[in-house]
């Protein structure tokens, strides 16, 4: 009895001595996975075999390797690799392509590789062997940016061809001799593992993901020169989206009175004509509501008609179309509704936007009153291609106006006439708004377009063919990005560049950091354009 006893107080004891805490698992592992063995060896010369096999300390995860695998030179036939999804501590890689002689491959797992629990990435690993006599060993290197975005986008690639082989088709027909991505991170590139010889180098944002260029939804970026390797210089590639010739696509019916038409390219030349039984029929062309839509709206009479003919012309392009028209029961009418907030900033107009085409204004029946009713001067103005009217005067700060048309103050295409309009509205203080003014430095030649953007939208513009400083008075208080371009053709925009008339686009340079204007404040910013 003792005995037990003895042993019941013993456990007693270490009950009440025992802490209470939380089961863990250990610190978290951060370590990414390693190779232990690969056969053949990385690195392995006089290659002869179709398969590699590469094992790990521990369960393996592949992810994303259709985006993160760069292959260099690029295969025909894609190698099958396992596992893709599931767990396991070796690779496998089958190779179907045949094999060019005496040539590196490089395989690059870029991030695809992570390890089971935590999703450790083991980070650019590459396969390489050759089935020459030798592995090849020159590297270039440089960056890529874009054209007109600050930032230069993901998952570009950078090819290499035979300058001795290549001319302006190459890039649409045939693959590169080799090949390497920026993948996800990185705005620098590395092409390794290269032959000393003498090359073309293109950059790609390869939406086909074909190492081929298809102008309609690709980017590209070139030098207009060969390059010789081995070198030590380092070489920028600026990608650009090329505008596409243009080419009209047939119309459609919308409405009882409105086609629309879409297309490809520069719309800015276009002529439109329309005609029913060989006679002409008048119409209006106005954009098509949505941002950055490649398309236009057609307003014709309404009069009876089974079948428009719609004839295109841009430079060297012509095309006529046939549309056959149904009643559809719905015809646009006159539809006013205002376009500008309660709030009017001071740089700007006051707009209304009609749903059909304006084709006349009457002054007469337009008045515009302070908050004391008395009259202020104004200016109207027709804008044909967006349906809209502006209203211009003189603005007082800390002011509340109304805006009052009367019945016949506006005609549409139609001859429809507008019922009463009133809309008020009102300014701010001056002291609500900020000043900034820009100053240029080193600026290389003339002309010369200043933005001010928030995020990717321009809000104030300036362009000047001699000044080097420019001031935006009463802007609203924000973070600014700022960016200047050379208009090296003076048309007042920029323009991409042409890849076949080996054209690069204009230059665009970013002011490195956000400019903050706060309200009631003067700021003065220098920008060395280097």
């Amino acid at each position: 009895m003792k005995k037990i006893a003895f042993i019941l107080a013993s456990l007693l004891l270490l009950s009440s001595c025992a802490k209470r805490g939380t089961i863990t698992g250990g610190a978290k592992d951060t370590i990414a996975p390693k190779i232990i063995f690969s056969s053949p060896d990385n690195f392995t010369s006089d290659f002869k075999g179709n398969e590699i096999k590469i094992t790990f300390n521990e369960l393996i995860k592949i992810k994303d390797i259709n985006k993160q695998l760069i292959i260099s030179p690029p295969m025909k036939k894609q190698p099958i690799i396992v596992p893709q999804g599931s767990a396991s501590k070796f690779i496998s890689i089958k190779i179907l392509d045949t094999l060019q002689p005496n040539t590196t491959y490089s395989f690059n797992f870029g991030q695809s590789i992570t390890d089971n629990n935590e999703g450790n990435p083991y980070s650019q690993f590459k396969y390489v062997f050759s089935t020459g006599k030798y592995i090849d060993s020159l590297t270039i290197v440089g960056k890529i940016k874009d054209a007109y975005e600050q930032k230069p986008d993901n998952f570009v690639s950078v090819m290499l061809y035979d300058a001795a082989t290549f001319n302006d088709s190459t890039v649409y027909k045939k693959t590169p001799l080799y090949i390497t991505n920026t993948l996800d991170s990185l705005k620098a590139y590395s092409l390794e593992n290269l032959k000393e010889g003498t090359y073309k180098i293109i950059a790609l944002k390869d939406k086909s993901n074909n190492n081929l260029y298809n102008p309609g939804v690709d980017k590209i970026g070139f030098l207009d020169f060969p390059i010789t390797i081995p070198t030590t210089e380092m070489y920028e590639l600026e990608l650009f989206k090329e505008k596409l010739p243009f080419k009209a696509e047939k119309p459609t019916q919308e409405s009882n009175n409105k086609l629309f038409l879409g297309y490809e390219g520069d719309f800015k030349n276009t002529k439109i004509s329309a005609s029913y039984n060989n006679k002409e029929v008048p119409i209006k062309i106005a954009k098509f509501p949505e941002k950055n839509k490649d398309s236009v709206l057609i307003f014709y009479p309404n009069v009876k008609m089974d079948s428009i003919q719609i004839s295109v012309n841009n430079g060297s392009y012509h095309k006529s179309f046939v549309t056959k028209l149904k009643d559809l029961k719905e015809a646009d009418s006159l539809s006013i509704e205002k376009k500008t907030g309660g709030i009017l900033p001071y740089r700007d107009s006051f707009v209304i936007k009609s749903k059909t085409p304006i084709t006349q204004i009457d002054e007469s029946k337009i008045t515009l009153r302070n908050k004391d009713s008395v009259l202020v001067k104004l200016t109207a103005k027709i804008h044909d291609f967006d349906r809209e009217i502006s209203f211009d005067f003189k603005k007082e700060e800390n002011e509340k106006y109304t805006l009052e048309l009367l019945p016949g103050a506006i005609k549409d295409f139609y001859e429809s006439t507008n019922d009463t309009l009133k809309y008020n509205f009102s300014t701010k203080q001056l002291s609500d708004y900020g000043n900034l003014k820009v100053n240029l430095m080193n600026t290389k030649r003339f002309p010369i377009i200043v933005e001010l953007l928030e995020k990717e939208n321009v809000l104030y513009r300036m362009s000047s063919a001699t000044a080097t400083s420019f001031y935006f008075e009463t802007i609203e208080p924000k973070l600014y990005t700022l960016r200047i371009i050379y208009d090296d053709n003076s048309n007042g925009e920029w323009d991409t560049g042409d890849y076949l008339a080996k054209k690069q686009a204009e230059q665009i340079i970013y002011f490195p950091k956000l400019i903050d204007v706060r309200a009631n404040w003067d700021v003065e910013q220098d920008f060395i354009l280097d």
